[in-house]
């Protein structure tokens, strides 16, 4: 199925890549913050009519923004230190509409490698054409699906670069957990694939995201499935362990863009003895900084 990507304001998602423009909605509302934690000044184009209106239709509408700047801001900071500790190429997989190449403080030198459906790389290329990455960008249109063709991929990347970190931003979670397996299987096998962020949810999160906020991604045609069992040590059984480990009710709050009612959250899950105290302490998502165990 094409990735309807024009500019109209049709709200509906029925391909993941539109899930790109809603997320691109609330990294420009980011931006215009006096305070902001980043600035993006390519998110509102690259949105258009279509983000914001499937901004607008989702169930928590704007109050939901806060955990996707969150995480665009730790995950800005990880990625800082991953390249300071010495990964020369970033292969961004499912990378969508996100532009750290051309508004992050990057080494000229760095190799950025961009992976999506061809689609929503064109469309991203065309809304850029005027503007500068700030390192060596490619863009490589590619179904992850095809195992295959992902795998000569990462062989030829892994080939070319001495030392690479890989993202996931926002994809795991519309994998199957036989697909996130694979997957993960895949980034194993290149001795040069040494570092790996990727944000995860817990199944329990997962479920009540599914039957409230996101009653749309549980029966429709893209669909929110995959929340690791055991976490972290779900990535270890394929050789990965998690060097970091960042809790997004913890850096939501750390960075000043916590939930709505965040306090009372806070105070069900600290209450000693309280009846709803571990059901709800696993109501949370996890930012992973994964390295080669």
């Amino acid at each position: 199925m094409p990735v309807r990507t024009q500019d109209t304001p049709d709200p509906d998602i029925s391909h993941v890549s539109d899930t790109a423009l809603w997320v691109a909605v609330y990294r420009a509302m980011e931006s215009r913050r006096d305070d902001a934690l980043f600035r993006d000044p390519y998110a509102e184009r690259l949105a258009g009519a279509r983000g914001e209106a499937i901004a607008k239709s989702q169930e928590q509408g704007a109050s939901g923004a806060w955990s996707v700047i969150t995480r665009t801001a730790v995950l800005d900071e990880m990625i800082l230190r991953a390249i300071r500790e010495g990964a020369d190429t970033v292969l961004n997989l499912a990378a969508g509409l996100d532009t750290r190449p051309y508004r992050l403080p990057l080494p000229q030198a760095l190799r950025w490698i961009e992976v999506d459906f061809p689609d929503i790389l064109a469309y991203k290329a065309d809304k850029l054409a005027d503007a500068q990455p700030r390192c060596a960008l490619e863009r490589v249109p590619l179904d992850l699906t095809r195992r295959d063709d992902r795998r000569s991929l990462f062989d030829r990347v892994d080939r070319e670069s001495g030392a690479v970190l890989v993202i996931t931003e926002g994809l795991l979670v519309y994998l199957s957990q036989d697909e996130a397996a694979a997957l993960t299987e895949d980034l194993s096998a290149p001795p040069h694939f040494c570092r790996w962020i990727a944000d995860v949810l817990t199944p329990e999160l997962l479920d009540w995201l599914r039957r409230t906020a996101f009653k749309s991604f549980a029966s429709g045609e893209v669909q929110m499935r995959f929340a690791p069992p055991g976490g972290a040590a779900f990535f270890e059984r394929y050789g990965w362990r998690a060097g970091t480990v960042r809790r997004v009710s913890e850096e939501s709050r750390r960075v000043g863009r916590e939930m709505p009612n965040a306090e009372a959250f806070r105070l069900l899950t600290a209450a000693p003895g309280g009846e709803g105290r571990e059901p709800y302490a696993r109501f949370d998502a996890c930012f992973l900084g994964l390295e080669r165990a």
